[in-house]
């Protein structure tokens, strides 16, 4: 157990206020517990935790003061595939949206998106305007996310990927797959294949 405030702030000849804010950064960083009128406690097993920013492609893009263009590709229902179901933990007979769309940074392809919506959890979207908007855009408004699960892995183009980015089969590109729920209810799944170069950066 810490020393009160009162006590640190004499301590170190300082403002209580100063070592209020002090103690309050340490417990947003999980190195201390703070419970009222049972004072401060440091944890034995300090959690601190990366802090991925899922920002819009179309934001992701302007921020580089690009101009962004984005393109549906592919959109249809389907029941939702073995591997798929087993994911978002839906049945295979679950209808999704699957969809296929690009992202440009001046005209340029930027990123390759394809995602599965889970259609009993966002049934608007199936009649949901997708042709000037991407998905994650709109889901972002209809259905924001509560829980994401985020896996990288860096890939070999094929034919088909390296078609969609104006690369060459065998390049190297970075691919995130995040799956999302929303109050414990699976959301969508996505696969996003970023152009050669992408970097992604954390905050922690």
């Amino acid at each position: 157990m810490l020393p009160t405030e009162t006590q640190l702030a004499e301590e170190f000849n300082c403002a209580r206020a100063t070592v209020n804010r002090a103690l309050r950064e340490l417990a947003d960083q999980g190195f201390v517990e703070r419970k009222r009128k049972s004072g401060t406690r440091v944890k034995k097993e300090p959690s601190k935790h990366a802090k991925l920013e899922f920002s819009l492609t179309r934001l992701d893009v302007e921020g580089q003061n690009s101009t962004y263009r984005y393109a549906l590709v592919e959109r249809n229902i389907v029941s939702s595939p073995g591997w798929l179901a087993s994911q978002l933990s839906v049945s295979q007979e679950a209808r999704v949206l699957h969809i296929v769309c690009m992202h440009y940074a001046d005209n340029r392809p930027f990123q390759l998106e394809e995602r599965w919506i889970n259609i009993d959890a966002v049934p608007e979207v199936e009649h949901a305007d997708l042709d000037t908007k991407g998905p994650h855009e709109w889901l972002l408004h209809a259905a924001p996310f509560t829980d994401a699960e985020v896996a990288f892995c860096a890939i070999s183009a094929d034919g088909r990927l390296a078609e969609f980015m104006g690369t060459t089969s065998g390049t190297s590109m970075i691919q995130l797959e995040r799956t999302t729920w929303k109050d414990g209810q699976p959301i969508t799944f996505a696969r996003m294949t970023h152009h050669p170069g992408y970097y992604i950066r954390t905050r922690y």
